[in-house]
């Protein structure tokens, strides 16, 4: 006995990388999350540091700079993180290589049909 599959065209869904789905969910989230310090609000959080109660912590810092560069606050972003900066823009340079190589691959895929 053999199994028959579907061997349509996948979704686009499908199609999308999902290292580009997960640098977008990041910004989305990063730009949607309020700024605040940790010793001024206390909040559910994965950080260790944190979670042992010190203050600073490079990875919370540069978060909060990425959360401050989408609200505008460039100076205080830089306060946080001297990296925020040229994390947004490493980051968006990757999604937009990975959107271009998949525009590559759909284009590639019409002109072999």
């Amino acid at each position: 006995m053999t199994l028959k599959f579907k061997t349509g065209k996948p979704n686009w869904l499908m199609r999308i990388p999902l290292e580009l789905i997960f640098w977008i969910a990041a910004f989305v989230f990063l730009a949607m999350a309020k700024p605040a310090a940790h010793p001024e609000e206390i909040h559910f959080t994965f950080c260790p540091l944190a979670n042992l109660g010190l203050g600073w912590c490079p990875g919370c810092g540069l978060g909060r700079a990425i959360t401050l560069i989408f609200h505008g606050s460039i100076r205080e972003s830089f306060h946080f993180h001297w990296l925020g900066i040229p994390a947004v823009l490493i980051i968006s340079l990757r999604m937009v290589t990975l959107l271009r190589y998949e525009r590559i691959k759909i284009l590639n895929n019409r002109k072999e049909k």
